[in-house]
């Protein structure tokens, strides 16, 4: 896989792999079943999170599927 075709980390400045997808919508201008994607490492999993859920955003966290 060339680095184009990459899934990496949504943190700022990080390079690594995605693990995990972070789904969220913010209810203010969002329709309920509206979901975006923030891709996150192992490292940064915690942290994206809880950035996330402290605006009441966060609506699941799956394992990203490379595809």
């Amino acid at each position: 896989m060339d680095d184009l075709d990459r899934a990496i980390c949504s943190a700022k400045g990080c390079q690594a792999d995605a693990a995990w997808d972070l789904q969220w919508n913010n209810p203010k201008i969002h329709t309920p079943d509206r979901r975006k994607s923030w891709l996150a490492c192992e490292e940064h999993r915690a942290s994206l999170s809880d950035f996330l859920g402290a605006r009441g955003f966060l609506r699941d966290v799956v394992p990203h599927e490379q595809g």
